[in-house]
This record gives C-alpha cells, sequence and structure tokens, in this order.
C-alpha cells in the first residue's frame, strides 16, 4: 500500500472540499483532496445548475400557454423533449466543465482517487492502495437521495433527481414523491413541458416553508396548475409491463391505483457517512451514526477532524457550502487553535412558479412574544398584476423592543431578487424603519415589500410606544 503523509486530508472534492483546499493551500499548508466519485459538484452536475436549465424551459412553454391572457395568440406550440433535453445536458456539461477546469489545475500529488475510510483520526486508507497520516482531517462528502425500500423492485422505472438530467427525451408522465425543493421544483417543470405529473407528499409541507399563511398561499397557487396532493401517501407500488402502478392515499379521499412511466423519488437526503469507520475514531456518534460537532467551529468534539458543506445537515446549499469549506479549511489550518466561522445571514430559494424563500430567522424559531409581523397579498399588488404573476405572500418579522428586522418568509415573483434584498437588509442590522427609507421604484414588485414593512411599522408602533415617532416618520417620509 502506497503510502503518503500530508498536513490536512481532505474526504471530498465538491463545493465544500475545493473550498476547504483552497484555504488550507492559502494558509500555506500541504493538503490533500481525495475524491471516489465523479468530480464537477452536485450543483452543477446533479443539482441547481441542470435543473434551472431545465426551469427555464418550461418557464418558456408556459409563457406560450400564458399569451392568450394577454391577447396574444401563439398556434402552434410544439414541445420537443429530445431538444429540451438535449440543450439541458450541453449546458449542464458545460458548467460541469469549469469545475473540472478548476480540478485539473490542482497538482496531480494533491489529489487522491478512490473512497476513503478511517484507520483512526489521523490515518486513512483509500481503497486498498493508499494510506494517507495526516494531522488533520476534513470530511466533505456531501448527501445521497433516500430511496425507501417500497421502490427497491421498480428497476429503471425508480429514479432520483440525478437521473432525471440524463434523458433522452421527456417521459410520458412521472409520479413524484416528495414535496420538498427538489420535488416542487423538478415537479412543476416537468408538468409545464407536458409531462403529465402527479406530486404526492406525506405532510403539508410544501418547498420547506414553515410560516403558515406564506405555506397557505403557495400552495393555492400550486394547486391552479399542478396535481399536488398534500397529506397523501404511496400505500403500494408494483412493474405492470413497461409502467409503474402506484397505489395513492389522500386524506379524507378514497384511494387511487394510477399508472406513471416514472417515479422520481425526492423524498430527502441523507449524509455520505455510512463508509467512512468513523467508529474508528474519537468522534462521538449519534443513533444515527453521525458525528456530533460545533456548528461555529465544524470540530468534532476536540479532535482535529473537521465536517463541512452538506454532509453536516446544516443549510445544505452552494454557498453555504463554499462559507463552511472556507471555516474547516481555516480550522484545520490553525488547528488547535480554532475559531466561530464567520457566518451569512442564512438564505434560501426555490425556483417554482410563484417563487418561494425565506431569510433570516425563520417563522418557527420567532420569539412567543416581542415580535410582530407585517405582510403583503400579491394577489393585488400592482407589478404583479401587470405581468399576470399575482400569487402568493410575503411576511416579514420585526423585535419589537428595538424594531430591528429579524426575518421573512416568501412566495410570490421574483423572490430571489426580494430574498437577496432582505438578506443584505438582516446582515446589516437595519431596522424596519431604515428599511423603508430606501429608494422604492415605481412600479416594481418591490413596491411591495415596502407595504408588508409599512405594515410592520404599524404594529410596531402599536406594541412600543417608544417606537412610535421613527416608524411615524418613516411611513409619513416615504
Amino acid at each position: 500500500m502506497k503510502q503518503l503523509k500530508t498536513d490536512v486530508a481532505i474526504i471530498g472534492a465538491g463545493t465544500a472540499g475545493l473550498s476547504a483546499y483552497r484555504a488550507v493551500k492559502t494558509a500555506g499548508l500541504d493538503a490533500i483532496l481525495i475524491e471516489g466519485g465523479p468530480y464537477g459538484t452536485t450543483c452543477a452536475r446533479v443539482g441547481c445548475m441542470p435543473s434551472k436549465l431545465l426551469i427555464a424551459a418550461a418557464d418558456a412553454a408556459h409563457t406560450t400557454t400564458m399569451a392568450s391572457s394577454f391577447g396574444v395568440h401563439v398556434e402552434g406550440v410544439r414541445i420537443d423533449g429530445r431538444q429540451v433535453m438535449d440543450r439541458v445536458r450541453r449546458e449542464r456539461d458545460r458548467f460541469v466543465g469549469f469545475v473540472l477546469e478548476s480540478v485539473e489545475s490542482i497538482p496531480a500529488d494533491d489529489k487522491v482517487r478512490g473512497y476513503a475510510r478511517f484507520v483512526s483520526d489521523t490515518v486513512l486508507h483509500i481503497d486498498d492502495h493508499t494510506e494517507i497520516q495526516a494531522s488533520r482531517v476534513i470530511i466533505a462528502t456531501g448527501t445521497s437521495p433516500v430511496v425507501p425500500d417500497l421502490y427497491a423492485s421498480l428497476g429503471e422505472r425508480i429514479i432520483i433527481n440525478d437521473d432525471v438530467f440524463d434523458w433522452q427525451t421527456l417521459p410520458r408522465s412521472v409520479l413524484v414523491v416528495g414535496a420538498g425543493v427538489i420535488g416542487l421544483e423538478l415537479g412543476q417543470a416537468l408538468s409545464r413541458l407536458g409531462v403529465r405529473t402527479c406530486l404526492v407528499n406525506r405532510s403539508n409541507s410544501v418547498g420547506g416553508l414553515a410560516d403558515p399563511e406564506v405555506k397557505a398561499s403557495a400552495t393555492a397557487a400550486f394547486a391552479q396548475e399542478l396535481d399536488i396532493r398534500l397529506e397523501s401517501q404511496v400505500s403500494g407500488i408494483h412493474l405492470d409491463g413497461d409502467e409503474v402502478e402506484a397505489r395513492l392515499q389522500s386524506k379524507d379521499q378514497p384511494d387511487t391505483t394510477e399508472r406513471f412511466e416514472y417515479v422520481l423519488v425526492a423524498a430527502g437526503r441523507h449524509p455520505n457517512v455510512s463508509g467512512l469507520d468513523l467508529q474508528n475514531t474519537s468522534a462521538v456518534l449519534d443513533e444515527r451514526g453521525l458525528p456530533e460537532f460545533d456548528p461555529e467551529t465544524l470540530q468534532l468534539g476536540n479532535s482535529s477532524i473537521f465536517i463541512a458543506g452538506d454532509v453536516n445537515g446544516m443549510l445544505p446549499v452552494l454557498h453555504e457550502a463554499a462559507d463552511d469549506g472556507h471555516i474547516a479549511g481555516g480550522n484545520a489550518a490553525a488547528w488547535p487553535k480554532v475559531v466561530q466561522g464567520k457566518r451569512r445571514t442564512p438564505m434560501a430559494i426555490v425556483f417554482t412558479d410563484p417563487q418561494l424563500a425565506w431569510v433570516g430567522t425563520r417563522y418557527n424559531d420567532l420569539a412567543a412574544a416581542g415580535v410582530v409581523c407585517g405582510h403583503v397579498n400579491f394577489a393585488n399588488q400592482g407589478r404583479s398584476r401587470v405581468m399576470l404573476k399575482n400569487q402568493g405572500m410575503l411576511r416579514v418579522y420585526a423585535r419589537v423592543s428595538d424594531g430591528r428586522f429579524l426575518g421573512a418568509e416568501m412566495a410570490g415573483p421574483a423572490m430571489e431578487h426580494i430574498a437577496h434584498l432582505l438578506a443584505w437588509a438582516h446582515q446589516s442590522q437595519l431596522t424596519i424603519a431604515q428599511m423603508i427609507q430606501m429608494p422604492f421604484y415605481h412600479p416594481v414588485v418591490e413596491e411591495g415589500l415596502r407595504t408588508a414593512l409599512r405594515q410592520a411599522a404599524r404594529h410596531l408602533a402599536e406594541a412600543d410606544l417608544d417606537y412610535v415617532r421613527e416608524c411615524e416618520q418613516a411611513v409619513n417620509s416615504v
């Protein structure tokens, strides 16, 4: 077995692993990047980028179907599934190529191909060909889709999101299991591209939204165009010829038996730790075999092992994975002196129509008292009605004691942009009054945000008389 020594070994060459590698090298230490699967990152290869390509095609198709509402009549619209998927794959490969170029620029001596497992805190075996002795180790192994045993017998008819982007053409029908981010995005996109799509979810959760009013507005919007069945489940399923026959149970509804060409399981993802032999380390493992770690430093106990990116289950999005890698890499380089990482305001976006997003403190994490809300319903918001995108609701949360903006949840048009504005405001620790004083053009969707902020200001004034003057001045000055 080949013997190697390094300062830091990084298991996984995805977004977090590459970010950690750069941080370690910037600190002047040696590092080895270990990867057993394909290079290219989850986002570029099977995640955010190819899914947005499919969504873009779906939006183009949907625009043609909605054109008549504006008095514009489009005749002879035809969706060519092969052309749709050809562009998805070509552009996907282009994005992956950029990542591969970055990996190729890393010196060959700093890369080892294979799957790592721990022999101890500081010794790794890579398959059966290499032993690496490292004074620090960073785990950045990502996650994999969860596929329940119920679907094991379906063969090639059971798919995960990774499989969708290798399709040569669009299928006739798909059953989507799960109404989280992946299920909603792909389910709506496929439906808009002419695929008969049914989306089922065990709970009434939609896209990870927590605010009940925002969630209700989003659910109502999706139900207008999607066959979406919440509080429903697949109670039985089997292959019948070249199709899948599924028995679906829905709350307060009779069971139905329906047939689909494919079943897309989007029922969550689990951390890739099972093959790491973490039991050979000093890490404390929970009942699921996941290591306990400090979310501020990403350190496992007092060990020299750190965990970064989706695998730690904190915020599985690309920019957070990159930040994780930077924090873990910096702390691994400085070990045993570790520090709390600098975090940005948390934010998540779901690229459906309406778009969903949340920023800062989630609804479920708000204090029971001392918080007020302001909202806007986009049904009658000017710019939204002009575009026929007048669905959904935005709610902002503020602290009574000082008027500070705490967070927001939203469903509506252009929420990817509104979420960024609110994240910047949150990270800048602005008050509601200060946010109202910012410029708002007319007519724009952002005026809806101002409506919600003004309502929050009024509620703050009612809740705390010491805040009346500042809020009234802010509202009256605009």
